[in-house]
């Protein structure tokens, strides 16, 4: 298999600098840019297979460069931020982040995280023709095939993390997932941590898909709840 691509879009060069290079001794091809039109047209020119991008930049933020870049064509987000309130993070996950890293942190970290996602993006390919057609959960339809769900007959567009989670809560409903449980087996993360990134995609779905299809069990984590049209 050719090496895997990523795209570091960050305008801190030590940071950059000392990313590339765990990456790059991971066996990953790695591209830098240090600015937000930069880094559009890097992902443009090597279509990196994962991008990871600070919020921060020159020229135009991380925001808009993730917006440009999954316009071009979907592909895996990990963002990078100082800023870690619940607005900013949704913002993120809201235009097509799959997570987000809050500064400060450690290299090693981070390529724990990319290599998570590039595993998860391999999965979801392989699964592609050996899955059921769709899932039904009360007024939730979920079609596999062309990865689109609809509530009560209305069609909802979801994030490609935010479908991942709430297919795997599909496929069980009503049975309480842990928060470790999920990133485990949603995100793939071994260490389970990082229960905030749960969190906040849970939030997104609720307001996309209603207040009551996902139901907290405080202390424990979340279920799918079947709810009646």
């Amino acid at each position: 298999m050719p090496a895997r691509t990523v795209v570091v879009v960050e305008d801190e060069e030590l940071i950059a600098a000392s990313l590339a290079a765990r990456l790059r001794a991971e066996g990953l091809e790695v591209g830098v840019a240090s600015d937000g039109p930069s880094g559009v047209e890097l992902c443009r020119r090597l279509r990196p297979d994962l991008v990871v991008l600070d919020v921060m930049l020159p020229g135009f933020d991380g925001y808009e460069v993730c917006r440009r870049v999954q316009a071009d064509r979907p592909v895996p987000v990990l963002m990078l931020t100082a800023r870690d309130s619940e607005t900013d993070v949704l913002l993120g996950l809201g235009i097509g982040a799959d997570d987000y890293v809050t500064k400060p942190f450690s290299p090693r970290q981070v390529v724990a995280r990319v290599q998570a996602l590039l595993r998860r993006a391999d999965r979801a390919t392989a699964l592609l023709g050996g899955e059921p057609e769709s899932l039904s959960v009360g007024v939730l339809e979920i079609d596999l095939a062309s990865r689109r769900v609809s509530v009560s007959g209305e069609e909802v567009r979801l994030t490609r993390t935010e479908f991942a989670l709430v297919e795997h809560l599909a496929r069980r409903p009503g049975v309480v997932f842990t928060r470790e449980r999920l990133l485990t087996e949603v995100w793939g993360y071994a260490d389970g941590s990082g229960g905030r990134t749960v969190d906040s995609h849970v939030a997104a779905l609720r307001r996309k898909l209603g207040s009551e299809v996902i139901r907290t069990e405080h202390g424990v984590g979340y279920a799918l709840r079947e709810v009646a049209a």
